[in-house]
């Protein structure tokens, strides 16, 4: 299949998942109990005519294809509404606090990628202790979940030790990368143990190939062995993990920024779902679900580039 036909594919499905998407996150909102009018007033009794006024302000009247037409319609022109807690436009809120997600997700992901894929190499290349040890590591990794890494950090580095501030985003970039390294290490130390046990079965395997034996019997130097003919082919594998790498740190950023205090768009998530603010947990949630699956089809784009033994379509589409 020609790579330019894949990736038009790929976008148009992306495109139609998205679509589903958002009729799953704008429907959600009526599956709540009670009525969003009910919501709206926040409990409050309210005469008829208010609450008449309320369902016209809101469309509340309209019937519910009109409701999600109209708001997905908005959606494409970059309107998400008005937030009901913080009564400005939610996205401002969102170019607040996006920045601030985004970056502590780039710093994990660069720990992640940076020690698992370091571990994961160590633990294949050198066998015996080391590999025993890394896997010990990697085991207390993955079972350490991200909101009792965040207060393990945060009591000994923050707190006893006072290196790192023990909440906020900071100002400023270097003042920024200050103040989330604690939560990017958190957010980050369940997914190095991950890929790095990924990677370390992936180069094992690699390792048993009939390509590195060859390579080997004609002395080419181990270095280039493991470089050329191991790391390479073991690439496609651990890049396929790396959707759900990013799904899981968009999902456990909610976690550490709560516990950091820190003011991205997983702590405001958790603040408008605890006062039921629709609008802009419906935003954040139709955000999360697009950076997703962006993700998901760079990584589908990428993977015939970075392994040429996977056929165009093999995650996505037919060969």
């Amino acid at each position: 299949m020609n790579f330019l036909r894949f990736a038009v594919r790929r976008v148009a499905e992306m495109a139609a998942t998205l679509l589903v998407a958002s009729f799953v996150v704008f429907g959600a909102m009526y599956l709540a109990p009670g009525s969003p009018a009910s919501f709206l007033l926040s409990g409050r009794s309210a005469s008829p005519e208010a609450l008449a006024a309320v369902n016209a302000q809101y469309h509340l009247d309209d019937p519910f294809a009109v409701r999600y037409l109209n708001w997905l319609g908005d959606m494409l022109q970059g309107d998400f509404g008005r937030s009901l807690t913080y009564r400005t436009d939610v996205s401002r809120l969102l170019a607040d606090r996006l920045p601030t997600t985004l970056l502590l997700i780039a710093m994990a992901l660069v720990v992640v990628v940076a020690v698992g894929l370091l571990l994961g190499r160590i633990a294949a290349v050198r066998g015996g202790a080391t590999d025993s040890a890394v896997l010990v590591a990697t085991t207390l990794a993955v079972g350490t979940p991200s909101f009792v890494a965040a207060v393990l950090l945060q009591g000994l580095f923050a707190v006893k030790l006072g290196w790192f501030p023990s909440g906020g985003a900071g100002t400023g970039l270097l003042d920024q990368i200050w103040h989330l390294t604690l939560p990017a290490i958190a957010l980050a130390l369940y997914l190095v143990g991950m890929l790095a046990r990924v990677t370390r079965s992936a180069m094992l395997e690699a390792l048993a190939g009939e390509h590195v034996t060859v390579a080997r019997s004609r002395g080419v130097p181990e270095r280039q062995v493991i470089r050329r003919h191991v790391l390479r082919n073991s690439l496609g594998t651990v890049l396929t993990t790396g959707g759900l790498i990013v799904s899981t740190l968009l999902v456990c950023t909610i976690l550490v920024e709560t516990a950091f205090s820190i003011g991205g768009i997983g702590q405001l998530l958790e603040l408008s779902t605890t006062t039921k603010d629709f609008p802009t947990v419906q935003a954040i949630s139709l955000v999360i679900v697009a950076l997703f699956m962006a993700v998901n089809l760079v990584v589908d784009l990428l993977l015939p580039l970075v392994d040429p033994r996977i056929t165009l379509g093999t995650r996505g589409a037919d060969a």
